[in-house]
């Protein structure tokens, strides 16, 4: 018989039934007055814990030399804070009262400008305070600092107990420090805009594309969800080389201390391609220091002086109406003409006498050029001035790719219906040919000589040569030649130009740029700098315009500006920068073998330093002297290898490898030349001064210390 009791059974079954099919008419009915009645109410309670259309923004692409090194790039920097409020809430006051001294002296290790004391008492009046938002550090820090701050005592506890939270920006930071910075640009601070610069004018390719995303409050949490992913910034890879621009603001630095110049700028470029190898501009500031402030290269509007007479020269021989054979009567260095003394440089000395055009252009006489314009010109300036645009020194297609950049001025006479020209005097075009009258910033000047080295083809200076994302190219800006200049002159008139440059350089007033070499051409220019409408102070701008390389196949132009105040005041100070830059350049394309410096008459053995015993390794055995072989490694590709060196009499050398330490601790660098200590040292992060010169004696820092941020050691050398 059964044990299901069905009269029993049944019944409670059928009223459990009941009761759910009730509830879940319930929450149906409920379900659906909340889809309806209730609908705009529940989408306002929605709205208030979603966060809709969040922009997220795409990391910045950096800003690379022309063999890939980082000009700029973007890096994350924090200002970090303690919410003293929810530590009270969470009960964390006993903890911190406890740890207080040990965060105190953790971030006077960190920040050693200020004392652990210091730091109590600031902590104490933002606990005191019961502050939300209060700075730990007044400054932004960088990745690695922030990492220390947050292991410290109660900082790695979650932000709700111990407090410890930041505000995280993307910074713009330059490896190289101010190296082209002008050229280069740079941000806003913390906003994600371009001031100037690279930086402004490819704003496009670097910025990217700010992506979606919407918050979503989730068990007292905001998550963050992504609707469209950002895309990245592209890398912009210049033609700048890092070597030539710390070549090229060193030697205009120097000079400018040398000779107390306020100003002084310099532009490299290749020849065949137009690139901008390297581009200067220094400033003297209020406190002596030269920096670069404003781009002076491309938005000077300066008369450039004497450097414009091989434009003058090139018009006239493109026109025909003289040759360089052309006798010029410039006396004895002063010339009364219109009304106005016309003067050449050694006019004190007795003058040039009656000479050629070509000896004119060597001795840069202002009375040679200014006669032969206004022989063959006087009646027709037009021509003249016409004959100057076809040189394609104001060519309006040239483009330079930096917001703010000037264009030349050179003035077309007006005729009057009347005859008369407005605003024409006779002296105008006398002036103008040999650099008056007329305003070139000097990066135009450079395009019209790099256009004389190049054959008369006109390149556009080139900033940037190519985009790239992710390892591809993107985008490619090869060279161009300017339109309208695909050759400025004659094969004739060209050859002549090149050769009455070299002439300069060999006999003229270039002298000082000459290298025995490589060759030089190039043209020197002295002119006073107005103020106000007047040249009554004495601010002159120095110039030398040129190219250096072999005969045949010149492979830079480089142009030198100096502005200074009062005399001496030469057009040959700034050669002697071009000399230095072009030699420095230069020097890279001689190869010397090591083991030229062999002597096969009598081997010595040299006096090794403590260091990298690889670099030493691979010079002696080029040197055919016998070392130990007890360790490996690499010259060509490895790493450096530390330790000491011994010399064994007359016939060999021991290496030894030492075991160095840890890289949070200050290295042993007794015995080590200036390049190891400073390399090993640096390289920790330890800022090092040097004094003297051979060997390290002494250093400031016992060896095992651990290092910390800012520390400083003073090396002696004997």
């Amino acid at each position: 018989m059964s044990k299901f009791d069905h009269k029993k059974i049944m019944p409670r079954y059928s009223a459990f039934a009941i009761m759910l099919t009730i509830g879940c008419v319930a929450v149906l009915a409920k379900a659906l007055y909340t889809m309806t009645a209730k609908r705009s109410y529940w989408e306002a309670v929605a709205d208030r814990v979603k966060r809709d259309s969040l922009a997220i923004k795409p990391t910045r692409g950096n800003i690379l030399s022309c063999d890939g090194q980082l000009l700029a790039s973007t890096l994350p920097e924090y200002k970090v804070f303690v919410d003293f409020h929810a530590m009270h809430e969470s009960e964390t006051d006993t903890l911190w009262n406890s740890k207080v001294d040990s965060i105190c002296k953790g971030l006077h290790d960190i920040f050693p400008q200020l004392s652990a004391a210091q730091f109590k008492s600031h902590l104490n009046e933002g606990k005191k305070k019961e502050s939300m938002h209060w700075e730990i550090w007044d400054k932004r820090i960088d990745y690695n600092t922030f990492t220390r701050v947050k292991e410290l005592p109660i900082f790695r506890l979650k932000t709700y107990k111990g407090g410890f939270h930041y505000e995280e920006f993307n910074a713009r930071k330059r490896p190289n420090g101010s190296l082209a910075s002008r050229t280069i640009g740079t941000m806003f601070g913390a906003k994600d805009s371009a001031r100037f610069g690279l930086e402004l004018f490819y704003d496009n390719i670097l910025r990217g594309t700010d992506g979606v995303r919407h918050r979503r409050k989730v068990l007292n949490k905001f998550l963050n969800i992504t609707d469209v992913p950002p895309t990245d910034g592209a890398d912009i890879v210049t033609t700048i080389d890092v070597n030539m621009q710390d070549l090229a603001e060193r030697s205009v630095i120097n000079k400018l201390k040398e000779i107390d110049g306020n100003v002084g700028v310099a532009i490299v470029m290749e020849v065949k391609t137009g690139d901008i190898k390297a581009i200067v501009n220094m400033e003297r500031c209020n406190d002596g220091q030269y920096r670069e402030i404003k781009n002076h290269a491309v938005t000077d509007l300066i008369e450039p002086g004497s450097v414009f007479k091989t434009v003058s020269v090139m018009a006239a021989l493109e026109d025909g109406v003289c040759d360089t054979t052309f006798m010029i009567p410039t006396g004895n260095g002063i010339w009364h003409v219109y009304g106005r003394d016309l003067k050449d440089s050694h006019w004190r000395t007795g003058g040039y006498g009656t000479i050629s055009l070509g000896k004119a252009m060597e001795v840069s006489s202002n009375i040679g050029i200014g006669y032969m314009a206004d022989k063959f010109y006087h009646n027709n300036p037009e021509k003249f001035v016409k004959s100057v645009y076809r040189t394609g020194i104001n060519n309006p297609n040239i483009r330079i790719p930096i917001d703010g950049h000037a264009v030349p001025r050179i003035r077309m006479p007006k005729r009057l219906p009347n005859g008369q020209y407005q605003n024409w005097s006779k002296t105008a075009l006398l002036w103008m040919a040999f650099g008056y009258e007329t305003q070139i910033p000097p990066i135009y000047t450079l395009t019209f000589y790099n256009a004389i080295a190049n054959n008369g083809v006109m390149m556009q200076p080139r900033f940037v040569k190519e985009a790239v994302k992710n390892g591809e190219v993107v985008a490619t800006y090869p060279p161009e030649v300017v339109k309208g200049s695909e050759h400025i002159a004659s094969d004739k008139t060209i050859k002549i130009t090149q050769d009455l440059l070299r002439r300069v350089v060999t006999n003229g007033t270039g002298k000082k740029a000459y290298s025995d070499n490589f060759w030089v051409c190039g043209k020197t220019g002295t002119a006073m700098i107005a103020s106000n409408g007047s040249y009554g102070a004495a601010n002159h701008l120095l110039t030398f315009a040129g190219w250096f390389g072999e005969k045949d196949n010149p492979m830079y132009s480089c142009i030198v500006c100096i502005q200074k105040t009062g005399l001496p005041a030469f057009g040959w100070m700034s050669g002697e920068v071009f000399k230095t830059i072009a030699e420095g350049i230069m020097a890279k394309y001689v190869k010397y073998d090591i083991t030229d410096a062999r002597d096969y008459q009598s081997i010595l053995i040299p006096d090794v330093k403590d260091g990298n015993i690889l670099a030493a390794d691979y010079v002696l055995s080029h040197l055919g002297i016998q070392t130990n072989k007890g360790w490996g490694g690499s010259y060509s590709n490895g790493n450096p290898i530390w330790g000491r060196a011994k010399r064994n009499g007359q016939k060999s050398v021991s290496l030894t490898k030492v075991r160095t330490s840890g890289l949070a601790y200050v290295p042993d660098v007794h015995g080590m030349g200036a390049r190891d200590a400073v390399f090993i040292m640096e390289s920790r992060g330890i800022k090092v001064n040097i004094v003297g010169r051979g060997k390290v004696v002494k250093q400031s820092l016992e060896p095992g210390r651990k290092i910390s941020k800012g520390i400083r050691c003073t090396l002696t050398m004997e």
